[in-house]
């Protein structure tokens, strides 16, 4: 039963960092790393995780965290919105747990469509989400696990497969298209 829950928080796509009462990180897993990588935390998420501790010490949490406590943010140098989303836990040990939530550009888009529209393979249109997500090639790189040429590559034939010439166009091209958006 570890092994499947391991394995689910290795490969879910939403960040899972916990932090204990120093605001020491205890565990993050691989979306937190690759998150921690290209951004920091949103100070207010330190501070609202301080505010959980102090409320769990004078057991006023439902009074003052009566729902769900989420930071919505746009991050700086990132094309997506984050939602940040922080959970108590008080057993066996007081810790937060802090859930980052990416709202991608390409999340409104069919990929798919393009996928099938343009003849892209699959790894190209993991390289082209990435893309328009505002990653750059070293980024797609490390998150895909290849190497930088090979993210080149996908792009020059995503270039040659779409009729355009620069990652620029791809994104002025797919804000003109309408037709590809998710309904």
């Amino acid at each position: 039963m570890q092994e499947i829950k391991n394995v689910i928080l290795e490969k879910i796509p939403v960040g899972v960092i916990f932090f204990d009462r120093r605001m020491t990180v205890v565990f993050r897993n691989k979306a937190a790393e690759k998150f921690l990588l290209r951004q920091q935390l949103p100070p207010e998420v330190m501070s609202v995780a301080g505010r959980i501790f102090e409320a769990m010490d004078n057991r006023q949490m439902a009074q003052l965290f009566p729902g769900e406590v989420l930071i919505l943010k746009r991050l700086e140098g990132s094309g997506s919105n984050w939602t940040f989303k922080l959970e108590a836990l008080d057993a066996p040990w007081q810790a937060v747990c802090v859930f980052i939530i990416e709202e991608a550009a390409s999340a409104k888009l069919d990929l798919n469509g393009i996928r099938m529209q343009f003849r892209l393979t699959r790894r190209e249109t993991d390289v082209l989400r990435r893309v328009i997500n505002g990653l750059t090639n070293r980024d797609i790189a490390c998150d895909l696990e290849i190497g930088e040429q090979t993210v080149k590559d996908h792009l020059s034939n995503i270039y040659q497969k779409m009729g355009i010439k620069n990652r620029f166009a791809i994104v002025r091209f797919l804000m003109e298209s309408p037709e590809l958006y998710l309904q």
